[in-house]
């Protein structure tokens, strides 16, 4: 980010460093942004190297990392539904069967509050990232909770909707939440006075995928009902629908400059639209049953998909192809995310293990072994050298 004063008024501008690379040459990336941007004198070319500079060592971080089991928690007296990690990485959340969530430290896994009040199962769970000081639970008994993430204190409780919640998120502004419901309708709530502030209608079956874009203008759900909507934030107005799978979805997200929506289906394809219009760009075949998960990396060049066949695959998002495939699993993968550095993909398997891949090879890294369930649930912090792995099995493993 750039700033700058006009006519005695701060503004700002962005560079995007989007294919920056850990072999990037970044005297010539600068000469070049220089050509670009006469906002960057002569003077100011060595800051912005130093800056480039600090950006590569973080991206080679980490890279080769080799995790250990730190700790097993016994943490919850029925199954798991979902973990999730602060943006730190210092602590992490448990949703369970047994009607709580539970908030751990990370590096003791020590308990610190166990978050009681809903009369059914805890199933969807996240921090208000990147802030973290709050939590939002999503439960079977129809209501959302918002807490305190220092104290454990229920702030506010969001009733409205008429069936279970099964996904939640909250908006990057952390002003509001998005709750997404078996009765067919997705809410908005405000998170100050804890109101109800749209409810977005239109589906005709369960909602079960929502996310915001990263500027948190649009919001984007998928249903049972085989469609994707896309929705303004700001009115709850619909803004399209997106048709053309023809089963369930399972996953549904923008990409970081929210130029592209990936969808994933049960008709084990995932789709690729333009996020402008509307319209397919792409259909991601190769698979040979329903897609669980996908996703892409932080920059967006990357897609991965997982699958009931119990492989992966990466492709490109510029060209469409299939890179790579990770064969492996003995099961069925139900998730898969790339590490912030996007050079590894973890997946977790109903084969009780979770792996760790090289992105572009396809090559697996690391089994991470141990729990005698299947992995429902994993996922890296924001550094990448912290992965919580939560199963059937009525624990969570920290790996370090």
């Amino acid at each position: 980010m750039l700033e700058y004063e006009k006519s005695g008024e701060l503004k700002t501008k962005s560079i995007d460093l989007l294919n920056l690379s850990s072999s990037t040459d970044v005297n010539a990336l600068v000469e070049e942004i220089q050509k670009a941007e006469p906002l960057i004198t002569a003077s100011r070319s060595d800051q912005v190297k130093l800056l480039i500079q600090r950006l590569q060592d973080k991206l080679r971080q980490h890279s080769n990392h080799k995790f250990y089991l730190f700790k097993v928690l016994r943490a919850h007296i029925l199954p798991l539904t979902n973990v999730a990690l602060n943006k730190s990485g210092s602590c992490f959340i448990t949703g369970s069967y047994d009607r709580t969530c539970k908030v751990w430290d990370t590096a003791s896994g020590e308990e610190l509050h166990t978050l009681e009040g809903h009369r059914n199962v805890v199933y969807a769970i996240a921090f208000n990232n990147p802030y973290g000081d709050k939590i939002a639970t999503g439960s079977f008994d129809k209501t959302c909770k918002l807490w305190s993430a220092e104290t454990g204190k229920c702030y506010h409780t969001f009733r409205g909707h008429t069936a279970e919640i099964v996904c939640l998120s909250f908006n990057p502004q952390s002003t509001l939440v998005a709750t997404g419901s078996m009765d067919t309708t997705a809410k908005l709530w405000d998170i100050q006075n804890g109101e109800e502030v749209f409810t977005l209608t239109g589906h005709s079956a369960e909602i079960i995928s929502l996310s915001f874009n990263t500027s948190g203008n649009r919001i984007i759900t998928g249903s049972f009902d085989h469609t994707v909507a896309v929705w303004e934030a700001d009115t709850g107005r619909k803004v399209y629908t997106l048709i053309g799978h023809c089963a369930e979805i399972s996953s549904a997200l923008f990409n970081w400059d929210c130029s592209l929506i990936l969808t994933g289906s049960m008709d084990k394809t995932c789709m690729l639209w333009d996020a402008t219009n509307g319209k397919c760009v792409a259909t991601l075949t190769g698979h040979d049953d329903e897609i669980l998960d996908s996703c892409f990396d932080y920059t967006g060049k990357l897609i991965a998909t997982a699958s009931a066949d119990g492989t992966a695959r990466v492709f490109s998002a510029a060209t469409r192809k299939c890179i790579t495939k990770l064969e492996g699993h003995e099961g069925e993968i139900s998730k898969i995310s790339f590490n912030p550095q996007g050079n590894h993909l973890l997946t977790g398997s109903a084969d009780k293990t979770a792996r760790i891949w090289d992105a572009q090879t396809g090559q697996c890294l690391q089994i991470l072994e141990g729990h005698t369930d299947e992995i429902f649930s994993c996922a890296f912090n924001y550094k990448g050298n912290i992965i919580i792995t939560g199963s059937k099995d009525n624990t969570c493993r920290i790996w370090h």
